[in-house]
């Protein structure tokens, strides 16, 4: 399920690299998303929503 907006794709994109160990310098709601969520899930929401262009 892709993040409904641009700022919940960062944030979990921030959080999937925190998790990875990519990134030492957190906020502590970045700690929080990575700690609760796997790292398919934070994979899953940080894809860019595929485009329904016609």
């Amino acid at each position: 399920m892709p993040a409904k907006s641009e700022k919940q794709r960062r944030l979990m994109g921030a959080a999937l690299s925190y998790k990875r160990g990519e990134n030492d310098h957190a906020s502590q709601k970045i700690k929080e998303v990575a700690d609760h969520m796997t790292e398919k899930q934070l994979e899953d929401f940080a894809k860019k929503p595929k485009s329904r262009k016609k």
